[in-house]
């Protein structure tokens, strides 16, 4: 099947979805006396705070766009995010680790490892996605269907030693912790993380955009990309490590936030076709749309604890939006080009 011609309206579409989601972002604040959204320019220490979120919003959220697509196109299922591998959860652990050492070991470990430093979730996620690569493989070549079980089962093992960890911590330990495992996007993002997710991007970007044709190729099966001169094992490795290194930055920007990546490909597909040349960059900018346009909405939705935290909303749109895609009958055909 001949993938969808691109819309020459969609580019358009994406481009004042995010140019709106900033504007939003910029000028929707809250009143902390009434919790009512107010509209309007701040002061300039404000926008300053806001200017923050949307670089932190745009950073995380064009990485977990492009770290889907990638994965639905590695694994050629529609239904693929980027945690499928359980990057979110061994963030998780990195972090609960980080918060319950202080109490457990004390002096020079405590402080590399304390809960403020930017080590523990991607230490996390970068050792998750070494494990399930090499558990991954089958004769020596990533499969898709392994990496999968893989990623699930890898993930349920660390959400156990992550609740035992919790189970161990003082019940006061706990707060700044859940709120981290409900995403977060800073208002002042910290320079190393930020910088490490906005190069990471754009060298997975570049080299995706280069690869758009062979994405295209292979997504109609190993037999015919490799009969049209495709190596689908190199490229699969290469999908992979972007995808992984994607996720993991913008856990340590952010935290884990889901559903971004999966509803970003799906958004620029629905307006672009299915050529791989312009999904790549508008799954980036769609990412960034939805994450920026969600930390927007979320300051004036509170339930008498705060502002309702931005991982819990997305997971409110995203999960509509997947049981829409699963009951879908191109997917129950299984001949959605990934």
């Amino acid at each position: 099947m001949n993938p969808p011609r691109r819309k020459g309206w969609g580019p358009i579409v994406l481009g004042l979805a995010l140019f709106t989601g900033v504007v939003a972002r910029l000028l929707i604040g809250r009143d902390p006396t009434t919790g009512d959204w107010v509209v309007g320019f701040p002061e300039a220490d404000i926008v300053a705070l806001r200017f923050g979120a949307v670089k932190s919003g745009a950073a995380a959220g064009a990485a977990l766009g492009l770290s889907g697509l990638l994965l639905q196109a590695l694994l050629r299922n529609p239904l693929a995010s980027p945690f499928i591998l359980g990057l979110s959860a061994g963030a998780g652990l990195g972090a609960t680790l980080a918060a319950w050492s202080p109490l457990a070991v004390a002096g020079a470990a405590a402080a590399f490892f304390g809960p403020d430093a930017l080590l523990p979730g991607t230490i996390g996620a970068v050792s998750v996605l070494l494990l399930v690569y090499l558990l991954g493989r089958r004769g020596g070549m990533l499969d898709p269907l392994t990496l999968v079980l893989a990623g699930t089962v890898v993930a349920s093992m660390c959400g156990a030693l992550t609740l035992l960890l919790q189970s161990m911590m003082p019940p006061t330990s706990r707060g700044e912790l859940w709120s981290w495992f409900m995403g977060q996007v800073p208002e002042l993002p910290r320079a190393v993380p930020w910088w490490n997710t906005v190069a990471i991007l754009a060298i997975v970007l570049f080299a995706a955009s280069v690869k758009a044709r062979a994405l295209d190729v292979a997504s109609a099966g190993d037999d015919e990309a490799e009969s049209l001169g495709v190596a689908v094992g190199p490229l699969r490795l290469g999908l992979f490590i972007g995808a992984g290194a994607l996720a993991a930055t913008s856990v340590a920007l952010c935290g884990p936030i889901a559903f971004v990546g999966f509803m970003a490909p799906h958004l620029a597909r629905a307006l672009l076709g299915g050529l791989h040349a312009a999904l790549v960059p508008a799954s980036a900018v769609a990412g960034a749309a939805i994450l920026i346009w969600s930390d927007a909405l979320r300051q004036g939705i509170d339930f008498g604890s705060g502002r309702l935290p931005i991982g819990v909303l997305t997971a409110l749109f995203g999960g509509p939006v997947f049981l829409l895609v699963l009951r879908s009958t191109r997917v129950r055909r299984g001949d959605w080009a990934c």
